[in-house]
């Protein structure tokens, strides 16, 4: 319990509220989480490399909307894309907003 307090101690420590550059950044990684259907994608993408078809048909939703928010998330340089032919497929390339997602997973 005495780490986590130090933990605690140290982030409250920071003087990082007051770098804009660092703000900015920050705010935009959230905004681009800040939809369900994207903390969803993150679910799924959070075991391993996933193509898109595999993607929409898992989460249930239309390929259209599966598309926008991948390329919300890809933009963002929160997800990474390799091409297999004609078929894509997305990895988490952001470490922060896996890390992210893991702590609101930990939290429930």
């Amino acid at each position: 319990m005495a780490k986590k307090a130090k933990s605690e101690e140290q982030i409250v420590d920071s003087n990082l509220w007051q770098d804009e550059e660092w703000l900015e950044e920050n705010a935009e990684l959230l905004k681009a989480l800040a939809h369900p259907s994207r903390l969803k994608i993150i679910g799924f993408l959070s075991s391993g490399k996933k193509c898109v078809k595999h993607i929409w048909e898992a989460l249930d939703l239309p390929q259209p909307n599966v598309s926008q928010h991948l390329s919300v998330l890809r933009n963002k340089g929160i997800l990474g894309y390799k091409r297999e032919g004609s078929i894509v497929c997305y990895y988490i390339k952001n470490e922060k907003a896996l890390k992210i997602y893991k702590l609101l997973v930990e939290e429930e």
